[in-house]
């Protein structure tokens, strides 16, 4: 078992342990006890079906919220301002605590990683294509997939980050 991070109303849980790189593999566990790795295009689909509802501007403003509060370590105030903000969205507050709880923890992993000269900024990469950019999910998920650093460096000063 790895380490708990956050833990949700429903029973749901979200932890670091071990991945095929690292010690800070993402894991979401359901109230059933079902484990897996949150995967892009899972949490993509979520953010871009939560935007028709509530806005691209919201959605996307939200989690530069969290964005810019991230570091290389979980901070508890983070988490509860995560909770804080999630529950502007009334019914949909447990499905909007958990994504940018795993948003957050996914870029405290990409600063984590070694020798990393994008760190969180390739999440904010793939967000902006997927809501400000509109781009479809799967193309959002998988669109830096064999670009060098240098590449997405460039794409993320284009973009102001």
């Amino acid at each position: 078992m790895g380490t708990t991070i956050k833990k949700f109303a429903n029973g749901s849980f979200l932890e670091y342990d071990k991945g095929s790189f690292d010690d800070w593999c993402v894991y979401f566990t359901d109230p059933r006890g079902f484990r897996k790795p949150p995967k892009d295009e899972d949490y993509f689909q979520e953010l871009k079906d939560l935007a028709k509802k509530y806005g691209v501007d919201r959605i996307y403003g939200d989690y530069v919220l969290v964005y810019e509060k991230t570091g290389k370590t979980v901070n508890d105030d983070t988490l509860r301002q995560i909770s804080d903000i999630s529950k502007q969205y009334h019914e949909d507050a447990l499905q909007m605590d958990i994504l940018l709880t795993v948003l957050y923890m996914a870029m405290i992993a990409e600063e984590r990683k070694a020798n990393t000269r994008l760190g969180k900024r390739i999440k904010r990469l793939g967000i902006y294509y997927l809501l400000v950019e509109n781009a479809p999910v799967p193309q959002a998920a998988n669109f830096m997939r064999g670009m060098g650093w240098r590449a997405i460096d460039a794409l993320c000063k284009a973009r102001g980050f």
